[in-house]
């Protein structure tokens, strides 16, 4: 039975871009690829803000490479891509992970504000979608997990423009997972829940909206960005070779309350 699960969630001889690894969700996820026998490229704004996830790889044996990308900017994400497949020779996991977030009310909210966040967290994704997926289709096989939010399901609080985003990162991991599925391409999501992160910093800050929101919360805690890595590890395997399409809530319950 060890040998079979071994096999079936293992992940040696598989190379995984993260994107947005220099902390937080996407630290937690590429070290746990590399734990599970991945080769990690960790991807930040610039390479040198993967330097403390790289250092924590190499420390446990882990292969990998540190590559920066602006994740609005398309010819970088194509470089990343590029640059994956001359150093290792091909892309088996993609985690879509890199993001940004404004606060403001909805009638305040500026064009720059929201520009930003739809060409970083939806345009961005769709285009690390598309570069990496031109590789898996040349290899007849691929995962990518995209990172949705509690937001691709409600509206959220001062944050239309990262509702929006999210509701579509939701909505092109289905439409890939049903074009792509016939190459044996599993495209798949992750909506964490509430987190312990720098995105919900000021969040939790404000006593009354963080009281509030861990009453909501079923299991009465915030995630922590290592709670991920199982979720990312799974829709990275073999196991999970039937799941396509799905955004899998990783919330302590939020949804089901």
């Amino acid at each position: 039975m060890q040998a079979y699960l071994t096999q079936q969630f293992g992940l040696e001889n598989k190379v995984a871009i993260v994107t947005g690894a220099s902390r937080g969700l996407g630290q937690a996820m590429a070290i746990g690829l590399g734990e599970a026998g991945a080769t990690v490229v960790a991807v930040g704004s610039k390479p040198e803000n993967v330097a403390n996830t790289i250092a924590i790889l190499e420390e446990k044996g882990v292969k990998c490479l540190a590559l920066g990308c602006d994740q609005s900017d398309g010819e970088q994400i194509k470089a990343v891509v590029e640059d994956t497949i001359a150093k290792f020779g091909r892309i088996d996991v993609l985690v879509n992970n890199a993001g940004t977030i404004k606060r403001s009310p909805a009638h305040e909210f500026s064009d720059e504000d929201w520009n930003e966040v739809i060409n970083v967290n939806l345009n961005g994704v769709f285009k690390f979608c598309r570069e990496a997926g031109k590789q898996m289709l040349k290899q007849g096989s691929g995962k990518i997990i995209n990172i949705a939010s509690l937001l691709s399901f409600s509206g959220g609080i001062t944050v239309p423009a990262y509702a929006a985003s999210k509701g579509g990162v939701a909505q092109i991991t289905k439409a890939l997972a049903n074009e792509w599925a016939s190459s044996n391409i599993q495209v798949n999501a992750i909506a964490p829940g509430y987190f312990e992160t720098d995105n919900t910093y000021n969040l939790r800050q404000d006593e009354e909206r963080y009281n509030s929101i861990t009453a909501r919360i079923p299991s009465g805690v915030w995630g922590k960005p290592e709670d991920l890595a199982g979720a990312t590890v799974f829709l990275s395997s073999n196991a999970a070779n039937y799941m396509n399409g799905h955004v899998m809530l990783v919330d302590g319950g939020w949804m089901a309350r």
